[in-house]
Order: C-alpha cells, then sequence, then structure tokens
C-alpha cells in the first residue's frame, strides 16, 4: 500500500496546485470592469457604433410607424398619443446614445460592493496546504487507505469549486453581453409596444449584477472556510 499511497499523494497534490493556477487566474479576471471582456472579444468595441446606429434607426422606424398609426384609428388601429410618443422617442435616442455612459454608472455602482467583498482581508487560499492538513488529520484516525480517502475528497471538492469558478465566469461573459448590446435594449423602449423587452432588459442587467457580487460573496466564503481550516484544523 505504501506505493499506492504514495501515487495517490502525488496526484491528490497535483490537483490541487492546478486548482490554486485556476483560482488565481479566474478571480483576476472576474469583476464589473469590462477590460478584460474586451481583451478577449476585442470585436464588441467595433460592432458597439454599429449598435448604437442600428437602436437609433429602430427608434426613429417606430416613432414614424406609430404615427402612421394614428392615421388609422377609425379602422380599429391602436395608437400612443403622438406628443408623448415624440417627447419618449427623443429620448430613448439619447439614452441609446449615451448607453456606454449609463451602464458605466451602473457597472461603478455594482462594481463598489464587489471590491469591498474581494478585497476583504481573509487568510490566502492555498489548497496545497490544505491538502497537506488533510493528510494529517485523517492519518491520524485511520490507515492503509488514507491517501484514497483524501484523493476522494479533493476532487468532489475541486470539482464543485471548479463549478462555481465557471458560474462566476459564464455571469461575467454574460453581463458583457448585455453591456455591449444595451443600445438596442434601450431602443425597444422608445414605444409602449415593446416596452416590455427595454424592462426585462433592466431586469435581467440588475439581476447579473446582483448574482455576480453573490458568486464572489460565496467564493470569499470558500477562501475564509479553507484558510481557517488550515490555521486551525483541529478547532472546527
Amino acid at each position: 500500500m505504501g506505493i499506492l499511497d504514495g501515487i495517490v499523494e502525488w496526484i491528490a497534490e497535483q490537483i490541487m496546485y492546478g486548482l490554486d493556477l485556476i483560482n488565481t487566474s479566474v478571480l483576476g479576471a472576474l469583476g464589473c470592469d469590462m477590460s478584460v471582456f474586451l481583451r478577449y472579444f476585442p470585436a464588441a468595441r467595433t460592432m458597439y457604433e454599429s449598435l448604437v446606429a442600428l437602436a437609433i434607426g429602430l427608434i426613429l422606424l417606430l416613432w414614424v410607424w406609430n404615427l402612421f398609426k394614428n392615421f388609422g384609428l377609425g379602422t380599429g388601429f391602436e395608437a400612443e398619443d403622438p406628443i408623448k410618443l415624440s417627447i419618449r422617442s427623443v429620448l430613448f435616442i439619447l439614452l441609446a446614445y449615451y448607453s456606454d455612459q449609463i451602464v458605466d454608472i451602473a457597472l461603478t455602482i455594482g462594481g463598489t460592493p464587489y471590491s469591498w467583498i474581494m478585497n476583504a482581508a481573509l487568510p490566502s487560499l492555498d489548497f496545497a496546504s490544505f491538502n497537506s492538513v488533510l493528510l494529517t488529520i485523517i492519518g491520524v484516525c485511520a490507515n492503509g487507505g488514507v491517501a484514497l480517502i483524501v484523493l476522494i475528497l479533493l476532487l468532489v471538492l475541486a470539482w464543485n469549486y471548479l463549478k462555481l469558478l465557471c458560474e462566476a465566469a459564464e455571469r461575467y461573459v454574460l453581463l458583457g453581453v448585455l453591456v455591449f448590446t444595451a443600445p438596442v435594449a434601450f431602443a425597444m423602449g422608445a414605444s409602449q409596444s415593446t416596452s416590455n423587452i427595454f424592462k426585462s432588459w433592466c431586469r435581467m442587467f440588475a439581476g447579473q449584477l446582483f448574482l455576480l457580487v453573490m458568486n464572489a460573496w460565496c467564493l470569499r466564503l470558500f477562501v475564509s472556510m479553507v484558510g481557517a481550516f488550515i490555521a486551525n484544523p483541529l478547532s472546527l
């Protein structure tokens, strides 16, 4: 069993070193700043100007279409008040044109609690040390297949932690998509018939910001748990 224990322990150490690398890379990339998103998807900035032009064109099209619908009121068509429609269209043209600045303000507001969570003073996360502590504790209580038990525990731990990291990365990418398609979403608010699309986008954008902050909170909780376990293993 000595050779088997050594092989299993070596595999466990490699898993933990890999988690250290992935953890550092992902946590460094996540946040409410879109600079990392643009680094990996540079075309988003180039296509953003096209989406702004498309949004303004859609607003003008909806504006003209709803104005013409007023001529068919006697035939059963429903139309918006021309004055309210015009004010609303001009307002959303401005919102679509300055959507990048509006979204940046929202990201700054959402990024503030995110920064507080990520910059909180917590014990450093060292999976290799966590692995050593597990081996020491279980080694006191069991014999023979200790390393195999530790490997199974570490695989379960690594898999669930990787899923949490992947979910956080997915939230960040989806947030980036919502940010750079914001002009089209603002265009949908120019008409009452399409305003539900704009409201849904607002709810989704706010929800993704909130979930990204909650993902960071969960990750930091995990970091504090591992750090406390390494510092005082017998007290847990």
